[in-house]
């Protein structure tokens, strides 16, 4: 499988891996899967760790640099193709964060790894519900 995580996802399984349900974190684990993650994500650590709603035990730099090590994903890029695919995600509420990655995981062919309900519901994308 080729899965595409939320933000959420890819912070829990470095920072509280307990919160990943069994299926997630067995689909992380198996070594034929991958992980892909959006630079939409990375900006969204920069804002909580600024926020102080995240807290790194290292500077960011460093702490992706070991995250990206023990866990390597692949680039989900932020293509154009991807913000056009934007017009065709239709979400009930105001994310452009969650539009990105939906779209992002429509255009690479990826499934979106997260437990957000929101997400789930709108079925804009293929999913791994982390419940």
């Amino acid at each position: 499988m080729r899965l595409l995580l939320d933000t959420h996802i890819w912070l829990w399984s470095h920072l509280s891996p307990d919160r990943l349900s069994r299926r997630v974190t067995r689909e992380l684990n198996r070594p034929d899967n991958e992980r892909w993650l959006s630079p939409v994500s990375i900006s969204e650590l920069v804002l909580l760790v600024e926020k102080g709603r995240v807290v790194l035990d290292l500077p960011i730099e460093k702490w992706l640099e070991q995250a990206f090590n023990r866990a390597p994903t692949t680039e989900a890029s932020l293509t154009n193709s991807v913000a056009v695919e934007m017009l065709r995600v239709n979400l009930c509420y105001r994310d452009p964060a969650d539009r990105l990655l939906a779209a992002t995981a429509r255009v690479f062919d990826l499934i979106l790894v997260t437990a957000d309900q929101r997400l789930i519901q709108s079925r804009q994308a293929r999913v791994l519900a982390n419940l």
